[in-house]
């Protein structure tokens, strides 16, 4: 059955991890994610740090700076799963890199015997922006960090990953990649008629996007076989 979205509610959602690949036994540490409706932040996320049960390897310290001191007294996966998967359940995620989080996060359903739970593509669509970006933009470099300078997205903040920050910084990166909030991206030929730069004009002075019709369609992914790479 089609997954259906009446509310147009996506998450933006980021993780950080003990290491990498899963199948090493690597372990979600932190999850980040920010609420978008209809184009828009609502103020609302989700943000947890999580006790893996094993050492984070000294390589993922270096990148997200998360110690294995600091995680000693927090939550385990299980202990948040219910309130994480109430919070995502039926949005399109916005993932950097979806292959990688996605990964995690059914891995972390199962060990915890939650089968109906261990594939999340069954209960949210996935936007891999890390796709889009390759396909807009080949050749070139399309981490996050490359795409905030490119789009003009402030990461004067991020001197370390964190799963909130970074889902904060790339909810920016694909408003600014598919048109931007109150068409602040909108880009006119110079030969557009009168009425199409009237249209335009009065969305940006409304504050109201105009349509993107099927602009991210062909980075929108239902279920495949999901490898365990970080290409951050």
């Amino acid at each position: 059955m089609a997954l259906q979205n009446l509310d147009n509610r996506s998450i933006v959602l980021d993780t950080e991890t003990t290491g990498m690949p899963v199948t090493d036994g690597h372990r979600i540490i932190e999850i980040g994610c920010v609420e978008l409706i209809g184009r828009r932040l609502t103020g609302r996320h989700f943000h947890v740090y999580l006790q893996p049960d094993r050492e984070s390897d000294e390589g993922a310290i270096g990148v997200h700076g998360i110690t294995n001191e600091f995680l000693v007294g927090k939550p385990r996966f299980a202990e948040v799963a219910d309130e994480f998967f109430e919070f995502i359940k039926g949005a399109q995620l916005i993932i950097h890199n979806a292959a990688f989080d996605v990964g995690f996060i059914n891995n972390e359903f199962a060990l915890m015997g939650s089968q109906d739970r261990a594939d999340i593509t069954l209960h949210c669509s996935i936007l891999d922006t890390l796709m889009m970006a390759r396909e807009r933009h080949p050749g070139q470099r399309n981490s996050l960090d490359a795409l905030c300078k490119r789009y003009g997205v402030d990461n004067s903040g991020r001197e370390l990953h964190g799963a909130l920050l970074d889902s904060e910084i790339l909810a920016d990166v694909y408003l600014a990649m598919t048109g931007g909030p109150a068409c602040r991206w909108l880009v006119m030929p110079l030969t557009a008629t009168a009425p199409v730069k009237a249209l335009a004009t009065e969305a940006a002075k409304s504050a109201v996007c105009l349509p993107i019709a099927n602009l991210a369609a062909s980075f929108v992914l239902r279920k495949v076989n999901w490898p365990s790479m970080k290409s951050v």
